[in-house]
């Protein structure tokens, strides 16, 4: 039977107090046995009070020899029936020998480390036991899933196309022939039950993966099977994607289909967390000029959305126009617009293009320096209650205005509108981000505003320059990098040739001119002031990476341009950096006129603009078409004194081929001291000089020139053939 165990206080405390009386009791026993029958009574007693504090008794889930002693359970104790002779036996037996109670202790020590050893299997018993039950209740869960499964609607023929599903996605292990007659075969199972799958997040991929894989025929079967779910599809966890798909595959009648029926819902649909992100790609991606006004008038009011209502030609999404035709309703449509766009951004869903354009919109109806454009250039701001170490939440806000197109000149009217300490507020969000915005079709945009417009100079070289022309060894290769890229070459381009044609597109044009009218009633600095200051502080940067990467950059057109514009520019500043860039540059002067670089091999384009490089550095400045005329700059750049000592032994060879108009411009060139051996070098061969201006190989392309025009008809007759400028210098001579 289970004996009792005590707490370790308690049992080691009754122990010690017990052990001490039987010594007694011995000594005691020896000289007066008449007293052996008074210790009875303190035993009883002891045993009394283990029952008195019952509750600190635990049952044991071992025996009494077990534990090493006879215990006596609770009742026993309580009860009268205890032998006393039992009891003498024992303290006889303790009298008897003097070294009992170590072996005692040593009986008790080792049957507990039998009492550790059983536990322990107890507990591997236990374990195993857990494990099995635990596989068992996991069988049993995965078998009782099953049949829930086989219980619901079409389960059979969903589980068929799970499983084609799972070949045809296995792209490179399942040939052409096999995959045309698992799509049939999938398309079989599909066909007239599409509606059943698309809002299963299993099914919906086995319909995905059937119009990866179908015809445009296949694609509009599915499409018009979906007619009128488009919206609900949009709204879903994962039958969204099978929309986003549908709009990529399909053509302009699946595109029709899917757009009309979120007229009327773009309210709902823009501010919902899965069907948001589906309308704003179709409205950025696919939808018409037509089609995404529609979407974006219906941002202005309950008007514009009632379901039914057909846009007319005339109908446009252009704020200004429809407040223009309907002064009395401005207040109703800005007030809409505003909690609109105010919903979005306490949301944090700013990157939406749709809801970039109805910014803009609004901004544009709001007249500058009123409260109502003060307040809404507030979401550009920084919360003046953010604590210290905290992101500010104007942002991510920012960064993702400056990457649309609409974005980009809503931020880029904001600089210009700003005072200086807005501008400041402006800037400094795109920290770390410059260089990526640099590569970007509309967030350079952002960029050469400030340049354009911030009078504090040292800002905008610091926050943009300081990221783009670092002071380390990546200098050459960003330098190179920004150089032949079209939208990073006019930020850094931009303080040398701000008017240049050849620099800008259209676009760019068209925004630097509003941005430029503006500016003359917002900034005080002098616009060529601004651009000479920055000039000063890029320059020494820019005639590192050339003397380091001359032969590389001089590869490609635009890197020509580049190596042009930055040479001439800022005459004055760092005088001997631009003298070992010229160096640099005059040693491959003729890889650059005979295309031999690795890079420009064989580029015609290249070849051109190396010629127009060369002849505007050897004449000191650039070709003003107002005066007709080159100006020089101050100081002299001394380029063509280093060009003559590299060209002066086959200057005829430069004279009569690729490179003549180069030798027309040092020969025309102010200030060049060696002139005179120039002329000299040129009279000696006169004779050359006469057989290259009558040849008609001046140019490769030349041949070409005149097969078109022989086309035409009699047009090249009347031409001159030869080397232009070889007969340009024979007249000088």
């Amino acid at each position: 039977m289970g004996g009792i165990k005590r707490k370790t206080e308690t049992t080691a405390q009754t122990e010690s107090k017990s052990k001490s009386k039987k010594i007694k009791v011995d000594k005691s026993s020896t000289k007066r046995p008449a007293k052996a029958d008074a210790v009875k009574p303190t035993k009883i007693s002891k045993k009394a009070k283990v029952q008195e504090n019952a509750e600190e008794l635990i049952e044991s889930d071992t025996s009494e020899e077990e534990n090493g002693f006879h215990g006596v359970s609770a009742k026993k104790v309580a009860g009268p029936a205890i032998p006393e002779d039992e009891d003498v036996e024992m303290e006889g037996s303790a009298s008897s020998d003097d070294s009992s109670p170590k072996k005692q202790m040593k009986k008790i020590g080792s049957t507990q480390k039998g009492n550790v050893a059983l536990m322990e299997e107890q507990k591997a018993a236990l374990a195993g036991l857990n494990a099995t039950s635990s596989r068992e209740a996991h069988a049993k869960q995965k078998a009782l899933a099953k049949e829930r499964k086989a219980g619901k609607p079409n389960a059979d023929i969903i589980e068929r196309s799970k499983k084609l599903w799972e070949k045809l996605r296995l792209k490179s292990h399942v040939e052409k022939e096999e995959r045309q007659k698992l799509v049939a075969e999938l398309f079989e199972i599909v066909t007239g039950r599409v509606k059943d799958f698309v809002f299963k997040h299993d099914s919906a991929r086995v319909v995905q993966c059937a119009i990866k894989y179908s015809t445009m025929e296949q694609r509009r079967m599915i499409a018009r099977e979906l007619k009128g779910e488009y919206k609900t599809l949009a709204e879903g966890k994962y039958a969204k994607f099978l929309t986003a798909k549908l709009l990529e595959k399909g053509d302009p009648e699946i595109r029709d289909m899917i757009v009309t029926e979120f007229y009327g819902h773009v309210r709902r649909l823009i501010n919902h967390p899965e069907a948001a992100w589906i309308l704003d790609d179709t409205y950025r991606q696919v939808a018409t000029t037509e089609q995404k006004a529609r979407l974006l008038r219906e941002w202005y009011g309950p008007e514009f959305s009632i379901k039914g209502l057909k846009a007319t030609d005339t109908d446009t999404a252009e704020l200004s126009v429809i407040l223009e035709k309907s002064p009395e309703k401005r207040k109703p449509i800005m007030e809409h617009l505003e909690i609109q766009i105010n919903q979005l951004i306490q949301k944090k869903l700013i990157g939406f293009t749709m809801l970039h354009d109805a910014m803009l919109q609004y901004f544009l109806c709001c007249k500058p320096g009123s409260e109502e454009a003060n307040a809404f250039l507030e979401h550009f701001k920084p919360d003046p209650t953010l604590k210290e170490g905290e992101e500010a939440d104007n942002v991510d806000l920012l960064k993702n205005l400056a990457f649309t197109k609409s974005g980009s000149r809503l931020v880029s009217l904001a600089l210009a509108y700003g005072t200086a300490k807005d501008r400041k507020a402006l800037l400094k969000p795109y920290k770390d981000t410059v260089e990526m915005m640099s590569y970007d079709a509309n967030a350079h945009h952002v960029l050469l505003a400030a340049l354009a417009v911030v009078d504090d100079t040292k800002l905008t070289s610091k926050t943009i320059f300081g990221e783009l022309l670092p002071s380390n060894d990546s200098l050459s290769e960003k330098v190179l990098n920004l150089a032949n890229d079209a939208h990073a070459r006019t930020v850094i381009l931009y303080p040398f040739a701000s008017d240049a044609k050849w620099l800008f597109n259209d676009p760019t044009r068209e925004r630097l001119s509003e941005l430029y009218a503006i500016r003359s009633a917002t900034s005080k600095k002098d616009p060529n002031t601004r651009q000479q200051e920055i000039t000063k502080t890029i320059v020494p940067q820019l005639f590192t990476a050339i003397t380091a990467r001359a032969a590389e950059i001089a590869a490609s057109h635009s890197g020509l341009q580049f190596m042009g514009e930055a040479l001439v520019g800022a005459p004055g500043v760092e005088t001997d950096k631009r003298n070992e860039a010229l160096t640099e540059v005059a040693q491959i002067a003729q890889q650059i006129i005979d295309s031999s670089l690795p890079v420009s091999a064989g580029d015609a384009k290249a070849a051109s603009q190396g010629k127009n490089m060369l002849k505007t550095l050897v004449q000191g400045g650039k070709f003003d078409p107002k005066l007709k005329k080159v100006v020089p700059v101050e100081p002299p750049l001394g380029f063509a004194d280093l060009f003559w000592d590299q060209i002066k032994d086959n200057v005829l060879q430069w004279a009569t081929g690729q490179g003549s108009f180069v030798i027309v411009g040092l020969a025309e060139a102010e200030g060049f001291g060696k002139k005179d051996g120039l002329m000299k070098a040129l009279e000696k061969g006169q004779n050359e000089l006469k057989a290259a201006a009558e040849s008609s190989a001046e140019e490769p392309k030349t041949s070409k020139k005149i097969g078109k025009a022989s086309k035409k008809g009699d047009k090249a007759q009347g031409e001159k053939k030869g080397n232009a400028g070889a007969r340009i210098l024979l007249e000088k001579l």
